[in-house]
């Protein structure tokens, strides 16, 4: 694939945050893939399961980043 990299073909990176709801909920970078969970645990296996089921088996990233963010306001 011309443009792509070794390390872009093989990784994925999800942005995660927490909910307003509770729980956590996770979008793919450059991808839509979207999924969330009730916990870390959770949300790891719904990727897992999200990112089988938007690749083909031979095109699956060998690993998978996850950050998770958090935003905070307060004052001085």
């Amino acid at each position: 694939m011309k443009g792509l990299n070794y390390k872009q073909m093989n990784e994925l990176v999800f942005i995660a945050e927490e909910s307003e709801e509770g729980g956590f909920v996770a979008k793919a970078v450059n991808h839509s893939i979207f999924t969330e969970g009730n916990t870390i645990d959770e949300l790891k296996a719904n990727i897992i399961d999200a990112v089988k089921c938007h690749f083909d088996e031979k095109d699956l990233p060998k690993l998978i980043h996850l950050h998770l963010t958090r935003e905070e306001t307060f004052a001085l």
